[in-house]
């Protein structure tokens, strides 16, 4: 499974509201493209499809296809400032072009 951090939650929750999708899960897919990066998608989906991993987490609930959820196992989603602008991140140990931050 993989982990939401507060930060995440909370701005999903934004979102939910402002896009009128309040009670809504989030879906989550990770894709492995042919070069071997990883590609994210997100948004608000209501529909469960049979081999959906459903979990909740900081308030948040969340679906993931059966193939993005091997993809994303370890890893977190976050919510960070990047250089001036917040945006969401995904650390994923599991995508070879992943670099832990520096501490």
């Amino acid at each position: 499974m993989m982990t939401i951090t507060p930060e995440a939650a909370k701005q999903i929750q934004l979102s939910a509201q402002h896009s009128q999708a309040q009670g809504l899960p989030l879906r989550i897919a990770a894709e492995r493209k042919a070069d071997g990066h990883f590609h994210y998608q997100m948004g608000f989906d209501e529909v469960q499809q049979v081999g959906d991993v459903v979990f909740a987490q900081e308030g948040v609930s969340v679906i993931i296809d059966a193939v993005s959820a091997r993809l994303l196992k370890g890893a977190w989603l976050d919510f960070v400032d990047l250089e001036g602008r917040l945006e969401f991140v995904f650390m994923n140990p599991n995508d070879p072009h992943y670099r832990p931050p520096q501490v």
